[in-house]
């Protein structure tokens, strides 16, 4: 009698699965790839940074996720991560100040902050790092060496860089999940992700904006593909039910996703190696710039536990966040 009622149990909970599954909009470039990201930029550094990295390249992988939570759980942070630059009109490359007080004085605080602050936010970063070196702590060398990381991976993200960045109409909605999560967990164990070793960066901040607009110009290339896909994509072959976790989820199919990424010409490959080369590039020119310290006393340094309790109290405070912050609908 037990095990039956187990049994129906069971199938209760796969039918609820099922019913109520989450869509592949939910999935959180993801948290595959921003992981990724971070660990094959630490093998493109020089050999005096890559003893340090490679000692904390767990934390500097697992951290690289940070700033995804925190856009959903903290005021502030979510314009962080993109810059809607279409919103700018034609030629917005062209019409938008790098400098941030010349931004500012053209289109408003109020309106970059709506639409975007990422390229300016990865030069705050730069420049916390670049302290970080100088004062020769382990702590903060190595979380915002994480994090600095990420916001490079988001500048890589072409739909990190349009007010379009999950669908132009209904019928594209998910678009986003598909490009930087689905793909890169599929298919990413036959990427190649060095692109030589680390670089100096003269400008940070103008290397930002050329990431972004790099990254931009592929935008229409994705939704091309996705229409076409979508068109001629037999319909009932398009999406299945995985299990993730304790509940099934309804994504893209492998076939839908193999047909995107072959007709992108492997688009998702080449992102991610640039954003992993170019995190390696400004760890490189944050310690250059700090005056190159010596590291090898560090190398073998544990995080201290101070800074694993701060960790652990925020992510406490993120989870419990009860109003999810997010960014505004697009026009």
């Amino acid at each position: 009698m037990k095990r039956l009622f187990c049994l129906i149990n069971f199938r209760y909970l796969m039918v609820v699965g099922v019913l109520l599954f989450v869509s592949s909009t939910a999935l959180p470039f993801g948290f595959f790839a921003h992981r990724t990201i971070n660990r094959m930029a630490v093998f493109g550094l020089p050999p005096e940074m890559i003893g340090l990295y490679k000692h904390h390249i767990e934390f500097i992988s697992e951290r690289s996720i940070d700033p995804d939570k925190r856009a959903h759980a903290v005021p502030g942070e979510a314009q962080r991560h993109y810059i809607d630059i279409d919103h700018f009109g034609p030629e917005p490359f062209e019409k938008m100040p790098r400098l941030w007080n010349d931004a500012v004085e053209k289109f408003s605080e109020d309106t970059l902050q709506k639409y975007g602050v990422l390229p300016w936010h990865i030069d705050v970063m730069m420049r916390r790092l670049q302290r970080a070196f100088v004062e020769q702590d382990i702590d903060r060398i190595v979380l915002l060496s994480s994090h600095l990381g990420h916001y490079i991976a988001d500048a890589c993200t072409p739909l990190h860089t349009t007010k379009h960045y999950n669908g132009r109409t209904p019928e594209e909605r998910g678009i986003h999940a598909l490009w930087e999560s689905r793909l890169p967990e599929l298919f990413s164990s036959s990427y190649s992700f060095f692109g030589g070793r680390a670089e100096y960066v003269s400008n940070p901040l103008e290397r930002a904006w050329e990431l972004i607009e790099i990254s931009h110009l592929k935008v229409d290339t994705i939704y091309i593909v996705y229409d076409s896909l979508m068109i001629h994509f037999p319909a009932d072959l398009r999406y299945a039910h995985e299990m993730r976790g304790q509940a099934f989820n309804r994504v893209f199919s492998r076939d839908f996703s193999s047909a995107f990424h072959d007709a992108m010409d492997h688009m998702v490959e080449r992102q991610m190696r640039m954003a992993a080369k170019a995190t390696a590039d400004f760890w490189f020119t944050a310690w250059v710039n700090a005056g190159q310290p010596d590291l090898q006393p560090m190398q073998r340094k544990s995080i201290s536990q101070k800074m694993m309790r701060l960790l652990r109290n925020e992510e406490e405070k993120w989870n419990k966040s009860k109003e999810p912050t997010s960014r505004y609908e697009p026009e």
